[in-house]
């Protein structure tokens, strides 16, 4: 016979939450179960303990994980085409290089982060720095400077914006968990957040860095190349829009939400076009075109890098759907409910307290999209009980809290590590300051703002 919930007081649920939340971080990081057999199996046991029927809990997380597959899935998948088609095209050499001409040599590692933090938009962090890497490397090399002095700067650029710009899978997923406005989530982060963040934590960070920390030109990237596979490579005008074409449609049809009458036939229009699932389809097909035919690719060669690109995309939409479904367990189960109550009578601000959250789940678990989905789940109670938290906000410091002390368990550390060739000492006196300045100062420009536009 199971317990009925009522019989837990929230004092219990709040503890099992803990105990939960504690037996998922030591499932993968202590004994490296694979994060979504670990977060599904945590959720069954989760719902059980606090009293669900079996066939209820795991109708519970069945339902997370379809809503949450529903609102992500064509996304992400459509999204990873449109970073594979930029990546064959020659498109992201042709962006940076034009950035760089923009900038000028004595400024390159504020060229290199602008770039980055542009083609960040579209593309996964890791994807971004096996396009630019390269580049940085040339660019080291002919101008005789330390590569980290351009690195770091686009190491910064790519992962503020994974970290905190929709149509990103973290800030996507949590978006849709808290149900915040994508629209307005773009606006504050690719305009008044994420550029000054990126600034900081890239260039004015890097020079600070980079003369007490040497490294050669090493690693794997010293030896990358960045041969695009299409003839020749599209224009940098054509390749700037086909990118930010999905964050244009999505933030003209916020615009129009805000401006015209709810029976406006341009407001339903710019809506419809404006879906994210839309705009990402609608950007895809443009880059068929500007990224493949008009740079000399076949229909054949589309094809495949349409689907070839599409294997990895699968890892991260399992660990997200998990992530859902852990979210509708907790508030099936009845902690939702109880930390709302605690929550809310906190003296804390929910967007400090989102953060931490993430925070805490970023230096456990290491994956920034398992910290900021789970961390979005805990934060859905009180979103719920308290209607004047700015949700698009606490999209952000979530997603800034992801951000925090990358370091052994992050898949991402290695990556920079192995790239720029450097031991792990050098890359937690590197990488990790960096990622551990985007999370600081994101958060405290967002408390910042909301302090000043609730």
């Amino acid at each position: 016979m199971f317990v009925s919930l009522a019989v837990l007081s929230p004092n219990a649920l709040l503890l099992l939450a803990a105990v939960a939340i504690v037996a998922l971080i030591i499932l993968i990081a202590r004994f490296k179960l694979n994060a979504i057999v670990a977060i599904t199996l945590v959720s069954l046991l989760l719902g059980l303990a606090a009293g669900m029927e079996p066939v209820k809990v795991a109708d519970s997380f069945r339902e997370g994980v379809a809503a949450t597959l529903g609102n992500l899935a064509m996304i992400i998948g459509l999204g990873t085409m449109l970073g594979k088609m930029l990546s064959e095209s020659g498109g992201a050499n042709v962006v940076a290089a034009g950035i760089v001409r923009l900038f000028g040599v004595k400024r390159l590692d504020y060229a290199v982060m602008v770039a980055a933090f542009i083609i960040g938009v579209s593309v996964f962090f890791q994807v971004g720095l096996l396009l630019l890497g390269p580049i940085a490397f040339a660019l080291a090399r002919e101008t005789k400077t330390p590569i980290l002095r351009i690195g770091l700067p686009l190491a910064a650029g790519l992962s503020t914006a994974h970290g905190l710009i929709p149509p990103h899978p973290g800030p996507l997923a949590a978006i849709n968990i808290i149900h915040a406005d994508i629209g307005k989530t773009i606006m504050w982060s690719l305009f008044v957040v994420g550029p000054p963040v990126a600034l900081f934590t890239g260039p004015f960070l890097a020079r600070w860095v980079t003369p007490r920390v040497p490294v050669e030109l090493g690693g794997i990237g010293a030896s990358a190349s960045a041969k695009p596979s299409a003839p020749h490579a599209p224009g940098f005008a054509i390749s700037l829009f086909t990118l930010l074409l999905p964050v244009l449609l999505m933030l003209l049809a916020t615009a129009a939400e805000m401006t015209l009458p709810a029976t406006a036939p341009l407001r339903t229009w710019a809506g419809f076009m404006g879906n994210p699932t839309v705009a990402m389809l609608t950007a895809v097909l443009v880059s068929f075109w500007t990224f493949g035919r008009a740079c000399g690719l076949t229909s054949h060669n589309i094809l495949r890098f349409s689907e070839d690109c599409l294997a990895p995309a699968a890892g991260v939409l399992l660990v997200i759907a998990a992530g859902g479904g852990f979210s509708k367990v907790l508030n099936a189960s009845g902690v939702g409910e109880a930390l709302a109550s605690v929550g809310t009578s906190m003296h804390m601000s929910p967007l400090l307290l989102g953060w931490l959250v993430a925070g805490m789940m970023r230096i456990a678990v290491g994956s920034a999209t398992v910290s900021i989905t789970t961390a979005a789940g805990i934060m859905l109670p009180i979103v719920q009980a308290d209607p004047h938290i700015n949700k698009e906000l606490l999209v952000l410091a979530m997603g800034a809290g992801s951000c925090v002390l990358s370091h052994v368990n992050d898949g991402g550390f290695w990556l920079v590590k192995e790239y720029f060739g450097m031991d792990i000492p050098q890359t937690l006196k590197t990488w990790t300051v960096v990622e551990t300045g985007i999370a600081v100062m994101s958060i405290t420009l967002i408390l910042i703002v909301n302090a000043v536009h609730p």
